[in-house]
């Protein structure tokens, strides 16, 4: 037997899709719970009977899921994973001995016999078979004998009491006539053998808790202590739904969401460390977490508020892990330049000025482009609103003359002073200035600051992009379209 004060939680996903951030958030909880004792351990179960839904794939993804999280084997917390399905012998036996103890019956109702004995549609069955004494056969399913009268009690260490009549539970199936055993009796016993102390999931689960509990006591063992956790919602207060809403775990590590901000972020769905305070890493949260500080109300997922945890996050960065971080999707399959104009060295000088303006990874792509490209984007929105009429042609020429200037440094403070001058001719402040500018460099009207990145691109190539943007403005001239 497990010693009474360890602590034995699990997490038991399905491989039947992608991972679910409601399924990350219960898993984290469960994994403060183990790591807060020496010998707590977090068991993952794979529940993998659904042969028909089930995909290796799927199964591989949420171990990788898990370890991005930091939930993952090496760690002496951690224990798995097991597979639901070679526990199948044991399942069979638990029901086997619930037959023989009087806990169950076995029952060759079918279900259009059951719906004709209904008086009322929304009640279940009805206990025909209860006293026939069927023994085990074709079309027969083994029934839990549920008792008969008073509640089941379960305790909920984040919902208190709650009280589950007997007269509104039917003698629920237990196993198929086949005697293949139904997920409500497969998991109670597999938590039985992984000496289960804890069940810390999901709000949905609690309907399946009285059966479950009831199960515990058939088989003779102390059920768990249960904690269902609040369900998360959309900002329309609806049930977060993969049909609806982007709830894939892995969404968000391929948008550039760091797993140390998901993890924070997580962690505050239905709880709080205490005070004002809430960008806090793992290592400060774990110890303070408590599943009786849960709230039971409903966790609001804010995407808005995990890009802003995540953008806090990639600024405490070190510089060189930032670059580190950038790198997968700076890679030639992932990048749109090409591979060899690809140059470390220039990203890394350039990294700090996109390290304080990006949210996400994956904003880097469009932040640093134009230092790689051949030849910037071509963003028409960028391009009509920054070369209009009586600024946009003037302020290139002006430019590409103040700039081939070679005793003019080719150095930021030195750029931005010339442009403002050049600006100022024209009647423009250096916002005005610098538009036509960027946009015939970069692509775009909004980026890293310009004249760090025209030092960088270095005096040939901006002169070239300038020389590029002009020609086009003087071709849509010549068809008359004034650059418009």
């Amino acid at each position: 037997m497990t010693d009474s004060n360890s602590v034995r939680v699990r997490f038991a996903p399905s491989p039947t899709g992608m991972f679910h951030v409601g399924g990350a958030r219960s898993a984290l909880f469960n994994w403060a719970l183990a790591r807060q004792r020496p010998d707590g351990r977090f068991v993952l179960r794979i529940e993998d009977t659904d042969a028909a839904r089930n995909k290796p794939e799927w199964t591989e993804g949420i171990i990788r899921a898990l370890g991005w999280l930091g939930i993952k084997e090496g760690d002496p917390h951690f224990e798995g994973p097991y597979f639901q399905s070679t526990y199948a012998g044991k399942h069979r036996e638990a029901a086997e001995q619930m037959f023989k103890d009087g806990r169950a019956y076995y029952c060759d109702c079918t279900r259009e016999q059951v719906q004709e004995r209904r008086d009322n549609p929304h009640l279940g069955y009805d206990g025909f078979c209860r006293d026939r004494g069927l023994e085990p056969g074709p079309g027969r399913a083994l029934r839990f004998r549920v008792p008969e009268g008073g509640p089941t009690v379960v305790d909920d260490r984040i919902r208190g009491r709650v009280e589950f009549e007997h007269s509104a539970i039917e003698d629920f199936v237990i196993a198929r006539a086949d005697g293949s055993p139904l997920f409500v009796l497969a998991n109670v016993v597999d938590d039985v053998e992984m000496r289960i102390t804890q069940v810390v999931r999901g709000e949905e689960h609690l309907s399946n808790t009285p059966k479950q509990q009831l199960l515990w006591e058939a088989l003779g063992h102390t059920p768990p202590v249960w904690a269902h956790l609040p369900v998360i919602v959309n900002e329309k207060r609806q049930k977060l739904s993969k049909r609806r809403d982007k709830v894939a775990l892995e969404s968000y590590q391929d948008e550039g969401y760091l797993p140390e901000a998901m993890v924070n972020y997580l962690m505050l769905l239905g709880w709080a460390p205490g005070g004002d305070r809430e960008i806090m890493p793992w290592e400060e949260m774990e110890p303070l977490f408590d599943i009786s500080d849960v709230n039971s109300s409903s966790a609001f997922f804010d995407e808005k508020k995990l890009r802003a945890f995540n953008g806090e996050y990639i600024r405490m960065l070190p510089e060189p892990e930032f670059v580190e971080r950038c790198l997968p999707w700076l890679r030639p399959e992932e990048a749109p330049w090409p591979a060899e104009n690809f140059d470390t060295k220039a990203f890394a000088t350039i990294a700090p000025l996109a390290q304080s303006r990006v949210a996400l990874l994956g904003e880097i792509v469009p932040n640093v482009d134009f230092l790689f490209l051949d030849r910037p984007v071509e963003d028409e929105r960028s391009w009509n609103k920054a070369m209009k009429p009586g600024v946009g042609k003037e302020m290139l020429t002006a430019a590409l003359d103040r700039f081939d200037d070679r005793d003019l440094a080719w150095e930021a403070a030195e750029l931005k002073t010339a442009l403002e001058e050049t600006g100022a001719r024209l009647g423009l402040k250096l916002g005005k200035a610098q538009a036509p500018v960027r946009v015939a460099v970069t692509g775009r009207t909004v980026g890293l600051p310009l004249f760090e990145s025209l030092e960088l691109l270095g005096r040939e190539r901006v002169q070239e992009r300038l020389r590029a943007a002009l020609a086009r403005l003087e071709a849509a001239e010549a068809a008359g379209g004034a650059g418009e």
